[in-house]
């Protein structure tokens, strides 16, 4: 009995040793600086909202935490998202997430990450994608654009972040929905697309909402690819009041590698939380164009399942490559 009690008593020590190690994990962490990978140049909308969140993050992690924005562009995002995919999954890489684009990309190329290949943290943004225009165009709605499209059979070049992403995939989208042809023009980010629209390189754009934004001298937007008007536009129709079915957007958010440790998760999720809950924050990300919509943890992951779903069908009935 006494032998029995003795081994008991041991487990129960070694039991709460293992409870206060994590304890102590977590309240250490972090003791040096996180990168937050971007697989997108500076200036898009991914990297703004990177630097948003990372400037909250900071302050809801606390005790002088340091988050540092690693831009890794190239490659229609891959390179960032092979980064994190690979990174030690101890805390120290993070690194935004595009949905549809990042799981689109693994469908046209090898690419050695998947959906399982990343702890899934939280989803930020839900932003639209819109149709866009520059300025100075003549083309001064959605039918002028289809009219447009049609006089020139096809040769109408439309400006890309990239092949295989939300933006891509609108034009794929309002293509078959207006019964016209484009010529998809793309290129290495948003800003870059952005560029060649507003320096009349290309006719239209597909890009999201939030890359507008700042940009009303330079552009107009048509219409945007929700299923309502958005709080920050609402003078531009949607195209469904246009007679469109269509809706595409940019979910970007924030994951890790996959197998990070519970208490690193954890740690991280609440400071999320705290981050989106932060009125300064929600006031930042309206003046960016930035629609919030926040999603964690394993719903996030349900979510880019989805979206993966999505991204495969895509590539089945229209690949891009």
């Amino acid at each position: 009995m006494k032998q029995r009690f003795l081994s008991l008593s041991l487990a129960a020590v070694a039991s709460t040793s293992l409870l206060v190690g994590a304890s102590l994990a977590q309240a250490d962490y972090p003791d040096k600086p996180i990168n937050l990978v971007v697989g997108y140049s500076a200036g898009g909308g991914t990297d703004v909202m990177a630097r948003t969140v990372a400037k909250y993050l900071e302050e809801q992690l606390g005790d002088g935490a340091t988050v540092v924005v690693k831009n890794m562009p190239g490659a229609g995002g891959q390179i960032g998202f092979s980064a994190l995919a690979s990174a030690s999954p101890d805390g120290y890489t993070i690194g935004t997430m595009n949905l549809p684009a990042a799981l689109a990309l693994t469908y046209d190329r090898e690419a050695d990450y998947d959906v399982d290949s990343f702890t899934w943290l939280a989803n930020f943004v839900s932003d639209p994608n819109t149709l866009v225009v520059p300025k100075d165009s003549d083309i001064a709605s959605v039918e002028d654009l289809i009219a447009h499209a049609r006089d020139v059979q096809g040769k109408m070049p439309v400006g890309l972040s990239s092949l295989g992403g939300n933006d891509h995939f609108s034009a794929i989208q309002f293509a078959e929905a207006a019964d016209i042809e484009l010529n998809y023009v793309p290129f290495n980010g948003a800003a870059q697309a952005r560029s060649a629209l507003m320096g009349g390189h290309v006719a239209m754009g597909t890009m999201a909402y939030s890359q507008t934004v700042g940009f009303e001298e330079e552009l107009r937007v048509l219409a945007v690819l929700a299923d309502e008007r958005l709080e920050q536009a609402t003078n531009v129709p949607t195209a469904k009041e246009l007679g469109f079915d269509i809706e595409m957007g940019s979910l970007r958010g924030l994951a890790a590698p996959a197998n990070l440790p519970d208490d690193i998760r954890s740690a991280l999720l609440s400071a999320l939380e705290d981050v989106a809950e932060d009125a300064d924050f929600s006031s930042d990300m309206a003046q960016q164009g930035n629609p919030l919509s926040v999603i964690y943890g394993e719903d996030y992951r349900a979510l880019a399942e989805a979206q993966d779903e999505l991204a495969r069908r895509t590539w089945e009935e229209t690949p891009w490559k």
